[in-house]
């Protein structure tokens, strides 16, 4: 069995990422070189964006991506390694729970959309191991419009889910 330390290693050092605030390691692949204005994009935007924006991400068991939601809606792509839980807390008081991995059998998915304004974490799913994605955002992500959540905001309205709040909150 190949070390996956190593490997998930060699694929920070070869592919250049960096920590991410949200956790796991990132680095920009993509941005458009055309933006649109203010005035052309929903209000919840407050300043001019890129049409799209695309990173590599890696993350390792272990780590996380912690709770977090944004302005734009976020595909995630699978790539290799590890399945990983993709965790999306719905307007409705409900958690949904897709698997991105490369057993469609298995109820994997390659990539899903993560709609904008969600809270929205993920964890590989088996212990020792990583896992290589992709993440486009549409309109182009900036980190102004990167929230986190804590636990306290999410407890109340997600009360049935404090475990797993916990486990994807920084705090």
């Amino acid at each position: 069995m190949p070390d996956l330390t190593n490997q998930a290693q060699m694929l920070i050092e070869t592919l250049g990422l960096i920590r991410h605030p949200e956790g796991g390691w990132y680095r920009e692949v993509y941005r458009s070189r055309e933006s649109l204005g203010v005035t052309s994009l929903p209000q919840r935007f407050d300043s001019p964006h890129n049409f799209a924006t695309s990173i590599y991400y890696l993350l390792e068991s272990g780590d996380l991506s912690a709770f977090h939601r944004i302005k734009s809606d976020e595909t995630w792509h699978f790539y290799l390694g590890s399945p990983v839980n993709l965790y999306i807390l719905q307007e409705d008081s409900t958690l949904q729970k897709v698997i991105l991995g490369d057993n469609p059998g298995a109820g994997h998915v390659f990539q899903h959309t993560v709609p904008f304004g969600l809270w929205f974490g993920a964890e590989v799913s088996v212990p020792g191991s990583f896992a290589l994605m992709g993440c486009t955002v549409s309109p182009g992500f900036g980190f102004s419009d990167l929230e986190f959540a804590e636990f306290s905001d999410l407890q109340g309205k997600y009360s049935r889910y404090a475990t797993l709040i916990r486990r994807l909150t920084r705090n």
